[in-house]
């Protein structure tokens, strides 16, 4: 029994670093994978920051819980930063009869109307 109490920490601190650093493994720009992986160390780290409690170990749940407050903050950063990537995307892509459309032949741009071949794309300034 003395022995698992003397392995408990050494695999705990193990564990908060693969979780710290496995999110620096992701691919730059691939916000789905890196929002996934605070989401999972956020988990990790509350479930370690739930053994200190129940062992009534005081370090254990502090680094924990200060882990899993981490990686969430962390993680509701990655969920809103892939949102405005999102809608970035559709307001870049957006098509139809609304303001923004590609398909309109008429337009106004600083005072001026053009007109707008959608077949080739010319643009013409009417007046």
């Amino acid at each position: 029994m003395q022995i698992l109490k003397k392995l408990t920490m050494p695999a705990l601190a193990v564990t908060m670093a693969i979780t710290a650093l496995a999110p620096t493994a992701a691919l730059a720009g691939d916000t789905q994978k890196d929002k996934n992986n605070w989401r999972n160390g956020a988990i990790g780290a509350g479930a370690i920051g739930l053994y200190g409690l129940h062992n009534g170990d005081a370090l254990t749940t502090v680094l924990g819980a200060g882990a899993a407050a981490y990686s969430a903050k962390k993680y509701e950063d990655a969920r809103k930063k892939e949102s405005q990537e999102s809608k970035d995307r559709a307001r870049y892509h957006r098509s139809g009869s609304s303001n923004y459309g590609s398909d309109r032949t008429y337009y106004w741009y600083q005072g001026h109307r053009f007109y707008k071949n959608n077949s080739t794309g010319e643009r013409m300034m009417v007046y």
